[in-house]
């Protein structure tokens, strides 16, 4: 089926602010099903990373606090953090650590202020340094439909940028707490974050030299992708050279540039503003992602997003990227500036995720500490929890 066919059949209401798009299920049916056959039949019941797009149990968060770096604008991160709960909590369960009884009072109060529904939350008390949970939670391997294992990588708050001590300790903390149910905790001794690669489920994996070669100077790229092979049971990695984002300390992760979409797709941020010093990267960028191939040796079909006019603060330029959206069940989460291309970017967004609502999320105040929507939070796949 065609992109333009599939949005056609995709009818409904496109609503601005807290509203979401109504849109027929049938077509999110079908299109799942068969993405989910296709990577039953590549995997054959072999340990595999799920796709994010894949039948979920829950997403994990932590909620922000004094201790954190959110300290100087907690109010205001915070809205977003309400947001967030609320739109995930239509769709299915949230799980929220704190770090100690006195914070979740808090945050049950601004939730349930906000209407959110409280029964789907579960409250974690453990501590943690930070909240980018893509970065410090688990990377769940899935073998059939009901083993898991957590791979927990090293955490080194983004090649020892900041203190990390904590955070490297919250998948074992959290499995001890049985959070996870009956899934074993391998722990890898080698650095690698949730938001340095993305997974199509089916054995591909994308991610940046940018990052990794940062994280380990001293392994070429074939012993890297060997070890990205052997640990996250990949068939084969697809490696970026360019794209980058000022404002980003992650050294360029993945999911601030291109992202796997169901049925052969990649969603990634375009710059078309040949006066932007991001130009000329991005458009590198695109030409590598227009020579990449499928396993099956067919072309991806790309989305590319709008570019956000520069956003600063303290004439500090912030990554205002598009690509950092979140997938639930039957839903796709998309941060929102506050900027005119927020409606396109949500417009191209659910068209490669047809058949999901697709719900805005104010994000500015989370690319103030140079993350966004996607960086906050881990999915779990169907059946973890």
């Amino acid at each position: 089926m065609r992109l333009d066919e599939t949005a056609r059949l995709c009818t409904g209401r496109f609503h601005i602010g807290t509203e979401v798009v109504v849109v027929q299920s049938a077509v999110r049916r079908r299109i799942d099903a068969l993405e989910t056959a296709r990577i039953h039949r590549m995997t054959n019941q072999a340990w595999r990373l799920p796709a994010e797009w894949e039948p979920q149990s829950a997403v994990l968060i932590a909620w922000p606090h004094a201790g954190t770096d959110w300290a100087e604008r907690l109010a205001d991160v915070e809205t977003t953090y309400v947001a967030l709960a609320a739109a995930v909590t239509r769709f299915q369960p949230l799980i929220i650590v704190v770090a100690d009884g006195a914070l979740k009072i808090h945050g049950q109060t601004r939730l349930s202020e906000a209407g959110v529904d409280l029964s789907k939350i579960r409250w974690v008390e453990l501590a943690y340094d930070d909240t980018w949970l893509r970065d410090s939670g688990p990377i769940t391997l899935k073998a059939g439909e009901a083993t898991f294992q957590l791979t927990d990588f090293r955490f080194t708050g983004w090649g020892g940028k900041f203190g990390a001590a904590q955070d490297d300790a919250l998948v074992a903390g959290l499995a001890q707490a049985g959070v996870f149910g009956t899934a074993t905790h391998q722990r890898i001794d080698w650095a690698l974050e949730g938001g340095g690669i993305e997974s199509d489920g089916a054995g591909s994996l994308l991610t940046t030299w940018r990052c990794l070669v940062q994280r380990h100077p001293d392994q070429s790229r074939e012993q890297i992708s060997a070890i990205l092979r052997e640990s996250l049971h990949a068939s084969r990695v697809l490696w970026l050279e360019y794209g980058y984002l000022e404002g980003d300390d992650t050294d360029a992760h993945i999911d601030t540039l291109a992202r796997f979409a169901p049925g052969n797709r990649i969603v990634f941020q375009a710059c078309d503003d040949a006066s932007d010093p991001h130009y000329d990267e991005l458009q590198r960028m695109a030409t590598e992602l227009a020579a990449l191939r499928t396993a099956e040796g067919r072309p991806y079909q790309l989305h590319p997003l709008p570019w956000a006019r520069p956003i600063l603060d303290e004439d500090r330029r912030l990554a205002a990227s598009y690509a950092n959206y979140l997938i639930v069940n039957g839903a796709v989460l998309v941060p929102a500036y506050g900027d005119t291309a927020d409606d396109e970017a949500a417009r191209i967004i659910g068209a490669a995720h047809p058949g999901r609502e697709v719900v805005q999320i104010p994000c500015r105040s989370l690319i103030w500490q140079n993350g966004s929507l996607h960086c906050i939070t881990m999915q779990l796949p169907a059946g973890l929890t």
